[in-house]
């Protein structure tokens, strides 16, 4: 197996290394990534210190701020990468050249300003911005842990116990990352599509474009245009004409009929026809649609399609399926039978446990019929991706448990040596000192949290390495520790976070490996930039939680807050349910014999044969090319950001990424070579930099304007009617009785 060296060496006699990208057999890699590399170019600079550290801390305040909000806004790295790059020219301009040297490193000398400021600085700065957004994720997972516990529990917990899971719970995946790089980063199939609108627009900021006869318009032109034009346009869904947010035809088509509603609603309903002009709405929660590529976008419309216009409305209007119609036919909150909201505070006891006299008394928690489906495609897409990576890169696991795929570097062993001795310690610390007392975690917990996400890292990261999706570990793992310790809540999501969120930073690790591996930056500078930065990122998370929590009366109850009030906390609401779901009441009185929901448990060998099949086509058909591109990991996995995502989002999404990966890219390819993820790239930054400003200047005010296309006291799409249940008999404000 080819590989390139990463590792910046002086340049030798020897003969040339041979890099991946010429031998890479993704054409998108071949159309990006350069082949020559600068080994000269000093990375561990002053600008890159302070720009990288400032830029963590900034984008980790504005991600955990943003995150409470009805629409989460998540800013990347990329915006970052577009700021930066003008302050790190003028601090090149600026800044004494003087050379000096530091009491007890020898005779190496220092200097602010090494030289020209260069790519290789530019990419750990987006590196270190990039642990500010939770690598992609917006912020770290285990503050919604605190979020609950304080906003939907009313309990309390401490600052400092809430700190050491936040960092220990980040921090878990470095091991995991240091074992497999050699697996899912090296190989030139793994090719990582989300970098590839990095390195395009680290090549556009940093490089000077040779002429070649040709009038046309330049790169960085393109991104100042298209970051300008997004800047200004975002103004409009925000703040000018909200209605742009969601416009749902069939709602205005019949203003007074239910079902129009439930199927024309793109917050609430199937979204039949819903668009969106908003980019924050179509990026919020499945990132960017010019990033995927397009065979893994055909399996999620396809897995979308069927879901959402076909099992949904079979399940809901034809065969009332766990009483449909008693329920909103979109939802994530928990019910009674008979309709209302489940009040889930008065089954929890004095001890955080299940109370199970009241729970009795109270009756079964019941969902959403979609809600529950999606806990069924949630285990199908688990099962599924076991299987489908066995099958299809099967050599990957043999060669794994064998020791023998890939070349293996020194620093290799170095990075896990000190990544498992600092991350053992501060678990066990946290453990025995701080789980067991605040957040009911047994000591065992960790221990079986971190083997259950080592058995899916790899299955994992190779489907996200080459399809841009990536399965959660988060069902499987609230259901495993649902059933061996039932009755605590906390116990459970924090297991959960454990065991998802150590395979999920993994993950992000290894994307960001895989960025320093095409630009050639060493692994030392890579992985200390990662680790200080993660420790970074979860602090200032906490600090605006904490503050926020504090502060903001009401955060988080929707039943309280007024109407269209931002506070909503979308993911906070899911990790909520799924706490009382798993966790307080327990998988056992849900999807077991004592539960409505047993049959979803059939979803699960479903799963795991569905990609045999797949396998045994590709047998039986070999030369039919598109067979092996039918991955049922992402395609049984298409809803499962859905809730808090709905099909507006979803909608929107499968559009723009289906125009610019199929048909530019197919029929207009230069211009997709050159311009796809720059204008990825410039809808991003634009979009955060106004959203930022629009709540500075009117949010924190609460300026509104009040007219039919931007009122906050009215439901912007004009889809009121989506909420109500259709059973008979069933009474909800604002809804007729049917």
């Amino acid at each position: 197996m080819e590989t390139v060296e990463i590792e910046a060496q002086p340049p030798s006699s020897q003969e040339p290394t041979v890099q991946e990208d010429e031998l890479s057999p993704v054409e998108q890699v071949r159309l990006t990534v350069l082949n020559t590399d600068d080994a000269s170019l000093p990375v561990w600079t002053f600008r890159m210190w302070s720009l990288g550290l400032l830029s963590c801390a900034l984008l980790s305040f504005l991600n955990q701020f943003f995150s409470y909000q009805k629409e989460p806004l998540v800013i990347t790295q990329i915006t970052v990468q577009v700021a930066t790059l003008p302050i790190g020219r003028f601090m090149a301009s600026a800044l004494p050249r003087t050379k000096f040297r530091i009491p007890g490193l020898g005779s190496r000398e220092f200097s602010l300003n090494p030289g020209p400021f260069n790519m290789k600085e530019h990419v750990l700065i987006t590196i270190f911005a990039n642990a500010g957004s939770a690598f992609g994720n917006g912020t770290a997972y285990a503050v919604g842990i605190v979020d609950i516990v304080k906003a939907f529990y009313f309990r309390n917990i401490s600052f400092f116990s809430s700190w050491i899971l936040i960092i220990t719970t980040q921090v878990l995946g470095y091991g995991w990352a240091g074992l497999l790089r050699k697996y899912v980063v090296e190989p030139a199939q793994m090719w990582w599509p989300s970098t590839l609108v990095q390195i395009s627009l680290f090549r556009t900021l940093q490089e000077n474009e040779e002429k070649d006869g040709k009038r046309r318009l330049s790169r960085v032109k393109f991104f100042g245009i298209a970051l300008v034009c997004s800047f200004c346009w975002k103004l409009f869904p925000d703040c000018l004409f909200q209605t742009l947010q969601s416009i749902a035809w069939v709602c205005w088509a019949f203003p007074k009929s239910v079902t129009a509603h439930q199927l024309g609603s793109g917050l609430s309903g199937l979204g039949l026809g819903a668009i969106t002009l908003d980019w924050t709405t179509i990026a919020s929660f499945l990132f960017s649609p010019l990033i995927c590529p397009f065979f893994a976008i055909a399996n999620v419309f396809v897995g979308y399609a069927l879901i959402m216009y076909l099992v949904i409305p079979m399940a809901y209007w034809g065969l009332n399926l766990y009483s449909a119609k008693t329920f909103p036919i979109f939802s994530s909150h928990l019910y009674t039978a008979k309709g209302p909201e489940y009040n889930v505070t008065s089954i929890v006891n004095e001890k955080f446990e299940l109370d199970l006299a009241s729970y009795d008394k109270h009756g079964r928690i019941h969902m959403s019929t979609f809600f529950a489906l999606t806990y069924g495609f949630g285990f199908a897409t688990i099962a599924s991706t076991l299987t489908h990576v066995a099958l299809f890169y099967g050599r990957l696991f043999t060669g794994f448990f064998r020791g023998k795929a890939g070349h293996s570097h020194k620093i290799d062993e170095e990075l896990q040596g000190y990544t498992f001795m600092v991350v053992l310690r501060a678990s066990c610390w946290d453990n025995c000192i701080f789980l067991k007392k605040d957040v009911q975690m047994p000591w065992w917990g960790l221990i079986f949290a971190a083997a259950i996400s080592f058995i899916f890292t790899l299955p994992v990261s190779i489907i996200t390495a080459t399809t841009n999706q990536t399965p959660g570990l988060n069902i499987i793992t609230e259901y495993i520790m649902g059933l061996i310790y039932p009755g605590k809540p906390i116990a459970n999501v924090c297991f959960k976070t454990y065991g998802y969120m150590s395979m999920t930073q993994a993950i992000s690790f290894l994307s960001d490996f895989k960025l320093g591996h095409y630009m050639k930056i060493p692994p030392r500078s890579m992985f200390l930039v990662q680790f200080v930065g993660t420790i970074i990122a979860g602090t200032v998370n906490l600090s605006v939680a904490w503050w926020l929590l504090n502060s903001v009366e009401n955060i988080c109850q929707t039943n309280l807050l007024p109407l269209n009030s931002p506070w909503t906390c979308p993911n906070d609401r899911v990790f909520f349910d799924a706490s009382v779901i798993w966790g307080l009441v327990s998988p056992k009185r849900i999807f077991g014999s004592e539960g409505n929901y047993s049959a979803l448990n059939w979803f699960f060998l479903g799963g795991l044969l569905g990609p045999c099949a797949v396998w045994l086509l590709h047998k039986a058909f070999p030369n039919q090319s598109s067979i092996p591109l039918i991955n049922l990991p992402v395609l049984l996995g298409a809803t499962a950001s859905m809730p808090p995502a709905t099909a507006l989002n979803y909608n929107s999404w499968i559009l723009v990424g289906t125009i610019f990966n199929f048909f530019v890219y197919r029929y207009r390819k230069k211009w997709w070579q050159r311009y796809n993820y720059i204008l990825s790239a410039a809808l991003d930054a634009g979009t955060a930099f106004m959203a930022v400003l629009v709540y500075v200047s009117l949010g924190m005010e609460n300026v509104n304007l009040h007219w039919w296309g931007s009122n906050p006291d009215i439901d912007p799409e004009h889809c009121e009617l989506a909420i109500c249940p259709t059973a008979k008999g069933i009474s909800v404000d604002g809804c007729p009785i049917f």
